[in-house]
């Protein structure tokens, strides 16, 4: 709770929090219209593949032109402006440079990002979830012995569950659920980017002048973003999925003790200690009373009668027993606080959550019948979608992860409904995403922790 007083104190030393961002879309777009009113905190480039789109995501955030008029990196740290690149490697080994925030979306440029800063010296924070389902207890350990922080991006969804989680362990409760809301249906694991804006709500206009892409959002409709984020949540944090993954039970803010406790106690969890999303719309389609659809929650157990007693006495919502209790917050605003994960590394050498093993994955289902030989699309396209499960049974049944299942070739017919194994597609062994995949599944193979 002193993060700024840290950062007014590095500001008067004449030593600002100096940040580089890859990847300037939504995410980064709104850290930007943030980061230019922190003071003590210099975004001192901008790194992304169409600069013009870097520009561009500057001033529509409120930048004066003059911010953004440094010709180098070097001319960055002497001027306290800002570098526009397409040079992603060039920005990590900038010198000055404290923090990178890889924002691609992308996961095998995430890795290779974040193993770039780790060579550098640099923080890493993660807003890019997909690389962390797919390798971020590989990232995390390799970066915590260089003495650095690899954190998830505070503002998205998963580092605020993990906050939550934080608080409850600390405060001596025993976490029995935690996870975040979404809009749910069973056939919209079936969604493509032609069907995505009507599950979604809006209507393609609307998304065009958003600059929301279809691909992107098609991937928080069909499932495959839950599933990503919750696994980036158990990997974190300790909890872990259900064997069958994730069910999106239709539960209101009001009742989240009532619903998410176990099956043989009246509720949805298969066990204690679960990560789950809740559905703002009952199997129906009627809406949920009181939905979560922007927020997250945790559910915990006081150790006994006079903690329970408590709950009832300050208002807490119970479920019928008195004994579980919730606490929710119903909005997340993305990159509008991700500075908290960047002065988080930087001031005080934390991470906003950081995967400590490896206990979750995203297999690759086949979202309709898949023939030989058809090139697979990846998250939120059209021929897979992902479903979280418990590390030690993707290792079992060798699934093909989500995270590698863009630009790979079918060698047999799947049908839909199935999850992809490595014998199911032909992926090239000199992929370095794979490589570090793989030599992730050595280190922590059955859910094995990271070393202290």
């Amino acid at each position: 709770m002193n993060l700024y007083t840290l950062l007014q104190k590095r500001t008067a030393e004449g030593r600002p929090v100096r940040a580089g961002l890859i990847g300037a879309g939504k995410f980064g777009s709104m850290f930007l219209a943030q980061a230019r009113v922190i003071p003590g905190l210099q975004v001192m480039a901008v790194a992304d593949l169409d600069v013009g789109r870097a520009r561009q995501a500057c001033t529509s955030t409120g930048w004066d032109a003059a911010q953004v008029g440094a010709g180098s990196f070097a001319e960055a740290y002497e001027t306290g402006s800002t570098h526009l690149t397409e040079d992603a490697q060039g920005l990590i080994a900038a010198d000055g440079l404290e923090v990178v925030i890889e924002s691609t979306g992308d996961p095998a440029a995430g890795i290779a990002y974040a193993q770039a800063a780790c060579r550098a010296g640099k923080h890493i924070v993660m807003v890019n979830v997909e690389a962390d389902a797919l390798a971020g207890p590989l990232l995390a350990e390799e970066a915590r012995a260089a003495g650095l922080v690899y954190s998830l991006a505070y503002g998205d969804q998963p580092a605020l569950i993990c906050e939550m989680v934080d608080w409850a362990h600390a405060s001596g409760l025993s976490v029995v659920a935690a996870g975040k809301g979404t809009k749910y249906l069973p056939e919209y694991h079936a969604s493509t980017p032609e069907t995505v804006w009507g599950y979604y709500g809006i209507t393609p206009e609307q998304a065009e002048a958003g600059g929301m892409k279809p691909k992107m959002f098609n991937s928080f409709i069909d499932g495959t973003k839950s599933a990503i984020e919750m696994a980036a949540v158990a990997n974190a944090t300790g909890l872990t999925p259900a064997p069958q993954g994730l069910t999106f039970p239709p539960v209101g803010a009001e009742h989240l003790a009532e619903g998410l406790k176990p099956r043989a106690e009246g509720g949805t969890l298969h066990h204690k200690g679960q990560v789950e999303v809740v559905s703002c719309l009952e199997r129906d389609g009627s809406p949920v009373e009181r939905d979560l659809r922007w927020g997250v929650y945790v559910v915990f157990e006081g150790p006994g009668a006079y903690t329970a007693r408590c709950f009832q006495e300050y208002g807490l919502a119970t479920d019928s027993s008195g004994r579980y209790a919730s606490m929710y917050k119903p909005y997340h605003l993305i990159g509008l606080e991700l500075s908290i994960s960047v002065l988080a590394a930087a001031l005080r050498g934390e991470p906003t959550g950081s995967a400590t093993g490896f206990r979750a994955d995203v297999a690759a289902v086949a979202k309709r019948d898949i023939a030989a030989g058809e090139v697979l699309d990846g998250e939120g396209g059209y021929t897979v979608w992902g479903r979280l499960m418990p590390a030690e049974d993707s290792l079992a049944a060798g699934v093909l992860p989500i995270g590698l299942a863009h630009g790979v070739t079918s060698t047999r017919a799947v049908k839909a409904g199935q999850p992809l194994s490595w014998a199911d597609v032909a992926v090239d062994p000199a992929n370095a995403a794979l490589r570090v995949r793989k030599e992730m599944e050595a280190v922590f193979a059955g859910g094995a922790q990271a070393a202290e």
